[in-house]
């Protein structure tokens, strides 16, 4: 039986976390990169060519692609691109490695990445072009939706439900039922600990949305009425 042909879309750290994490397992051989920085053209990353830009993956009919940017934009930007040239969400391959937990009851969509470490406890959906960085935690009943990223060490607690594009930082912990809605960034090591709208950055413990916050710093703080810069 012949080994599937894949190539890697970005070659950034994400792309050769994966590349690495592939080599290991020798699930799929490797063609190389496609990355849009023009200046990574017919080089090596980490012994592997870069082939060119993203818009040349028709060239590329018998590969599947994997989309290895760091971001959920991203990564939407590339299926996109892709899907200009042709290359439709049946030729997206989904990688999870070895050394995930992944429970049956759980589903993982096209395109999704899982990294080492990672755990799925019971009854998790996770949707499409996910990203999941190494040592997360998803238990009972969490909903990852599409193009949403968790950088490493991020722990949901039941019943969570991420929305699509939604960035969280590494280290950040999700109360169980709370969900966070589509495009909001979380900071690393946040506690999210009530429901977040879409479009916006939380982030401390408790998590609060950033720009409320800095409203709330007066721009300068008064001296003693008769105070003069002793300069």
């Amino acid at each position: 039986m012949s080994i599937p042909t894949l190539v890697l879309l970005g070659a950034g750290g994400l792309a050769r976390e994966v590349l690495a994490a592939l080599r290991r397992t020798q699930e799929y051989r490797i063609f190389g990169f496609l990355d849009d920085d023009r200046a990574l053209h017919s080089s090596m990353v980490d012994g592997v060519p870069v082939l060119g830009g993203l818009s040349d993956a028709g060239n590329y009919p018998r590969c599947s692609f994997l989309a290895c940017a760091g971001s959920g934009t991203a990564r939407a930007g590339m299926v996109q691109t892709l899907a200009r040239s042709g290359v439709g969400e049946d030729r997206f391959a989904t990688f999870v490695d070895p050394a995930v937990h992944l429970s049956d009851g759980c589903t993982v969509g096209a395109g999704s990445i899982l990294l080492a470490g990672t755990v799925l406890t019971a009854a998790v959906t996770v949707g499409r072009h996910v990203a999941v960085m190494p040592n997360c935690t998803l238990t009972h009943d969490d909903v990852v939706e599409d193009y949403a990223t968790l950088t490493s060490g991020v722990c949901l607690g039941g019943g969570v439900r991420i929305g699509s594009g939604a960035y969280l930082g590494m280290g950040a912990t999700v109360r169980q039922g709370v969900r966070i809605g589509a495009g909001t960034v979380v900071g690393m090591g946040s506690a999210v600990l009530r429901d977040l709208p879409g479009g916006q950055t939380w982030a401390g413990v408790p998590a609060r949305e950033l720009r409320a916050a800095a409203e709330r710093v007066p721009a300068a703080v008064p001296g003693p009425k008769n105070w003069k810069d002793p300069r």
